[in-house]
């Protein structure tokens, strides 16, 4: 039979041979306007246009990045890189610090150049991290096509290795590590090389011998302190992640130096009744919000909603050692057992806590919502307030219920009941926009007055959290309107679409549950809410939330603005929190120059490139926090467990890697490793699109998402690693449609033995 012709491109459209030279050669951003401007395409073409670059992405040709087309493989202008060798010339090697091997193949290797007049503290060795701005300048072919100039080095590289000492009679010791991937891997520290290090102690040490036989051995270089605090599991990670936590003496001298604002330059708000509304353990309350029915006839059932934030910019100015001290630090960090603040404590906790009954300065925006939630316009203004009441949340849901106290009573009719009505109104914006809206529990520690894990809760979620939400992300989004409108540079909270291929693996695995999606369809966070609400109530609803959340991009800052896919928004930037991140005090400052709101705003020197070189180190340090979190609450919950060895549990699979599955504890939420050698008779084949580890002759399947039940076998507190036994067979669910590969096919002797 003859094969229909391919369909003929339009007369108007360029050849992919074009488009790749155009995608290649362009300075700016290269996406479908830019594409359809310099080829002079008609709207109607455009269609086509998005169908060929499909096509160019689906070959790996090219790849989209931040709503711009790169050929596949490239490198951002601003990246951050890890230097890990000197070529033969002398000259020094890097690679991306982040980079998808197994989307991209090979991360490229960057030639750093190095200024001949560069101080000695500019130049970068091996093992360093750097912040680089890299240009693409070798050829087709070439093994290093891209080069890097140095921005800044970031972190020097580290020589030491982080353990505890254990110390022995012979008067040396061992070094007990505190990372989970060295466990099993002690230390031994010979005597005279300890440092009067005590048992229990943290310890950086110096490996001295790796041998091929018996413990390599090291030197103690750094005592860091004692263990036997209540706040060691967050004191080993500070030092892990080298988290800034000790303020320069001419930083806690700027903060002690301050004094509270007056009204001078400012609108007095200080009638206005604000409340904060907050967690009951808040030490800081940065935001209040007011809401008041709109008495504009031309919007009956409207609202005015005021949000105002504690404005740090008054107190840390551009360049000061505040300043300083906060860029590095990027953020707060927030341990169960304490927090490594952003700022002192003078600034945080008390110049910039909207107290009651206290004057504060505040940056405030005023936005118009009509009676379906949609804004219709906003203001911002510099001003002075006075909080009318500090609640927390469970308060203000109690009060909003019928079940008002001695102190909301009062502010029932005239602040609170307007609060609620006017988030009602913006739930028709919510339905109406479809953000993706994942549903997995957030699980929090209680602590002991000791330090010590007293029990593990799932706080209820309430209305009273999702106004909060709902009006600062509605005055995020005034924030990046009003910046953009008066085009003042900005840093935006960016959120980036799911690659094709996280999509394509996402639809391979709802195929093994019946779901059915269209290869290659382009997916909103409707589309995915819909797949949400198709499992709810099922087997399968915490499975496919979180297959759905590992599909997603992960959010950063950024100065260039491609959108927030999560929340479906086009222009969103951090403005509400400039306590705890330094993006929303760039903000601040940025709206304090585009309003004239005074003398401290953003610098006129400050443009895009150097925001975009604050928002890469700045979602470095997010990240760096979001680890030494995360493996803080991990020794927590290990030292909870650790004398409850043999004791069996319930929980789900969390994880599936080939080298086993991780298993989350109902309870307690606890994370734990069933190594694959361990389980059952069988030889488990790791099989990506299921998310699954299957038995070659059984076909028995453990798959994300399973409830299992399990066994404690050791616990490492100090590494915060649990190891399980499992007790629960697998499931023989029907195979997926289509051929399967020798080893998924079981064998019939092992399906008669089952039967019998």
């Amino acid at each position: 039979m003859k094969k229909p012709a391919k369909k003929p491109r339009p007369a108007g459209l360029p050849s992919r041979e074009d488009l790749l030279a155009f995608i290649g050669t362009h300075k700016g951003k290269a996406g479908v306007r830019e594409i359809a401007r310099a080829f002079g395409l008609k709207n109607a073409d455009r269609a086509a246009l998005r169908q060929m670059l499909r096509g160019l992405q689906d070959d790996g040709k090219v790849e989209q990045r931040r709503k711009k087309l790169h050929h596949a493989g490239t490198l951002p202008t601003v990246v951050l890189a890890d230097i890990t060798q000197r070529d033969k010339d002398g000259e020094l090697i890097a690679v991306p610090t982040e980079w998808d091997t197994e989307e991209h193949g090979e991360a490229p290797r960057i030639r750093i150049h190095v200024p001949r007049k560069a101080r000695p503290a500019e130049i970068p060795g091996v093992g360093d991290r750097v912040l680089t701005r890299t240009e693409e300048t070798g050829e087709e072919g070439e093994a290093i096509r891209h080069t890097g100039r140095i921005i800044k080095v970031l972190d020097r590289a580290r020589q030491r290795q982080l353990g505890i000492f254990r110390a022995l009679p012979n008067g040396g010791g061992r070094l007990e590590p505190v990372d989970k991937k060295q466990l099993g891997r002690e230390l031994a520290v010979p005597p005279g090389a300890t440092a009067d290090a005590r048992d229990g102690d943290l310890v950086a040490v110096e490996v001295t011998r790796q041998g091929r036989f018996g413990l390599a051995t090291a030197i103690v270089k750094e005592r860091l302190g004692s263990l036997k605090s209540e706040r060691a599991a967050s004191f080993i990670a500070i030092h892990a992640h080298e988290i800034p936590h000790v303020f320069r003496r001419e930083a806690l001298a700027e903060a002690e130096a301050a004094r509270p604002t007056g009204v001078a330059g400012r609108e007095d708000w200080r009638a206005l009744p604000l409340v904060t509304i907050d967690p009951i353990d808040a030490k800081d309350h940065d935001d209040a919000v007011h809401a008041a029915a709109d008495t504009d006839p031309g919007n009956p059932g409207g609202f005015v909603i005021t949000v105002a934030i504690a404005d740090v910019a008054h107190y840390v100015t551009p360049g000061s050692a505040l300043d300083r001290d906060a860029l590095v630090r990027g953020n707060s960090v927030y341990f169960p057992d304490q927090v490594v603040p952003m700022l002192p404590e003078r600034i945080s906790n008390d110049l910039c806590s909207l107290r009651p009954n206290e004057d504060r300065g505040a940056l405030a925006v005023r936005m118009v919502i009509d009676r379906n939630g949609r804004k219709r316009s906003h203001t911002f203004h510099r001003v002075l307030m006075r909080s009318a009441a500090k609640l927390h949340y469970a308060q203000a849901q109690a009060a909003a219920d019928g079940r008002a106290d001695e102190a909301t009573a009062p502010l029932l009719s005239p602040v609170i009941a307007p609060l609620y009505a006017a988030y009602r109104a913006r739930l028709h914006e919510r339905a109406e926009r479809q953000p993706l809206d994942l549903d997995l529990p957030e699980r929090k520690i209680m602590l002991k007055p000791d330090g010590t894990v007293d029990r593990v809760i799932v706080p209820p979620r309430l209305d009273a959290h999702r106004l909060i939400e709902e009006f600062m992300i509605l005055a995020n989004v005034a924030a990046a309107e009003a910046l953009e409108r008066a085009r003042v540079p900005l840093i935006y909270r960016v959120h980036d679409e799911p690659s094709p291929e996280k999509i394509e693996a996402l639809r391979e695995f709802l195929e093994t549950l019946d779901i059915r999606l269209a290869k290659g369809q382009t997916m909103r966070p409707g589309d995915f809410n819909k797949i949400l609400a198709r499992v709810k109530g099922s087997e399968h609803e915490q499975l496919v939330n979180e297959v759905v959340l590992r599909s997603q991009a992960q959010a950063e800052y950024s100065a260039d603005n491609y959108g927030h896919f999560g929340l479906n928004l086009r222009r969103y930037a951090h403005f509400t929190s400039p306590i705890r991140r330094y993006a929303d005090l760039v903000v601040h400052r940025a709206l304090i120059r585009a309003h004239h709101l005074g003398s401290d705003g953003l610098p006129n020197s400050v443009d895009v490139p150097a925001l975009n070189e604050i928002a890469a180190r700045i979602s470095a340090a997010e990240r760096r926090a979001m680890k030494a979190e995360r493996e803080t609450t991990d020794r927590l919950i290990a030292n909870f467990l650790a004398d409850r060895i043999g004791a069996t549990f319930e929980g789900r699979i969390s994880g599936v890697t080939r080298a086993g599955l991780f298993v989350k504890l109902n309870d307690t939420g606890a994370d734990g490793f069933v190594p694959a050698r361990v389980i059952g008779d069988d030889y488990f084949r790791y099989h990506e699109a299921r998310h699954a580890l299957i038995g070659d002759h059984t076909g028995e399947s453990y798959r994300l998402g399973d409830a299992v039940t399990v066994k404690l076998v050791e616990a490492a507190p100090v590494a915060g690693a649990l190891r399980f036994e499992l007790l629960s067979e697998g499931r023989y669910d029907k195979a997926p449609k289509g051929r399967r590969t020798r080893s998924e096919r079981p064998q019939s002797r092992y399906k008669k033995r089952r039967r019998a």
